[in-house]
């Protein structure tokens, strides 16, 4: 379905999807998202924190301001239209500056759908949530009705050392729990910080490794996702970041089989799998994968090249969307458990209704694949390989 920023909650935390960080001191933003330069480009986060330097702070403010105020004149002009701009943040460093943000930036604040939130803390957190929370209560009144005006929500970024840290990781998760309930109608993700974490050890993932495979992080990534990720909190968690682009040696075999590229594309797609190998990309679609069997929907990326892979994943199977379907028609009571479309596996009403439910709404944003076709399918391609006929999503 098409979404935009003024797309209901339940829509839009699911849609983010592959959300690329820009600097905000990049003059080049509004030219590039209106000339459509990044194919797929879905969510775009204009960094005022640690992407800039800390004398860069007023310039940075300054060239957001400008890059807004470009692309609404765009959107006014006609040459282009709102709803196909993608969803716009901006991720601030502090409180204050997100009360000056909001005082400031005026009528473009329209076209953003929220303000990353970092290093989100118990010590601060509630002001944050403060600040928005008023902002939308009062544009809602001014303009009358609130159908007209876009939600500003906040995305909190768990990072701290206070969450990292094993002796005091509960106590802050529940506390930061506390505050998201309070503001839950403007929260539309929990965003992980794994970079962050890793700093406070002086550790950094290799291009050969996903970042379940570092003890420490894995360990407190499972705690976030036993908390906010329970069906009842309501809350959708997004990825860590992935910041690799290129890769020229390795330690491990490649990651990706050659069988599924082949089937896609033929002899050709031996190429495709080649340059996802050489650009580090193999290694984020294993995360991504890993992302996905632990309930994490989206991903931070820092280089436009993963905003295919990464919304490729999301694609729900054919065979994920019959089974969900079927769980979710025969939710009557007239029997408890019943064999897949696929007869492959038996689907139990009850236990796998939640699972179900969640698999159709992400079916509703990325679709859902051809049941002759998976997710290589939808993968940007080698000049040398061409697609097949079959289309690859059902429409």
């Amino acid at each position: 379905m098409e979404f935009h920023n003024r797309s209901p909650k339940s829509i839009l935390a699911y849609a983010i999807g592959a959300a690329l960080y820009m600097p905000a001191t990049r003059l080049e933003v509004a030219e590039e998202i209106k000339n459509g330069k990044h194919a797929g480009l879905t969510t775009v986060i204009l960094d005022l924190e640690d992407a800039i330097g800390d004398q860069q702070v007023g310039q940075a403010e300054e060239s957001l301001a400008q890059q807004l105020l470009q692309l609404l004149t765009y959107v006014r002009t006609g040459m282009m239209s709102e709803q196909k701009l993608p969803l716009l943040f901006v991720r601030v460093r502090s409180v204050e500056q997100l009360e000056r943000l909001l005082n400031s930036l005026g009528e473009t604040l329209a076209l953003l759908t929220g303000f990353v939130l970092p290093k989100f803390s118990s010590d601060h957190g509630r002001a944050y949530f403060a600040l928005i929370a008023e902002y939308n209560q009062t544009m809602h009144t001014r303009a009358g009705d609130a159908s007209h005006r876009p939600v500003l929500y906040g995305l909190p970024i768990l990072e701290s050392s206070k969450i990292i840290y094993r002796e005091t990781r509960w106590e802050e998760l529940l506390s930061i729990k506390g505050i998201l309930d309070e503001y839950q109608k403007y929260v539309l993700n929990v965003r992980i910080g794994a970079t962050d974490f890793s700093s406070l050890y002086g550790l950094r993932r290799s291009p050969d490794i996903t970042i379940y495979e570092i003890a420490v992080i894995r360990d407190c990534i499972a705690d976030i996702m036993n908390l906010f990720g329970r069906v009842d909190s309501d809350y959708v968690i997004s990825g860590p970041v992935w910041e690799y682009f290129s890769h020229r040696e390795r330690i491990f075999k490649p990651q990706l089989r050659v069988s599924p590229f082949e089937d896609a594309f033929g002899k050709p797609g031996r190429h495709l799998r080649m340059d996802f190998i050489s650009d580090a990309v193999d290694g984020l679609i294993r995360e991504v994968m890993m992302d996905k069997e632990n309930g994490i929907i989206g991903k931070t990326i820092i280089h436009p090249s993963h905003i295919k892979p990464v919304q490729a994943m999301y694609a729900v199977t054919h065979e994920e969307y019959m089974d969900a379907l079927a769980i979710v028609e025969r939710n009557d009571g007239s029997l408890g458990v019943f064999k897949s479309t696929y007869a492959n596996k038996m689907n139990e009403i009850k236990p796998h209704l939640n699972w179900a439910h969640r698999i159709i709404s992400r079916s509703k944003v990325y679709g859902v694949l051809h049941e002759q076709q998976h997710f290589v399918s939808l993968l940007p391609k080698h000049e040398n390989t061409s697609a097949p006929n079959l289309g690859a999503v059902q429409r």
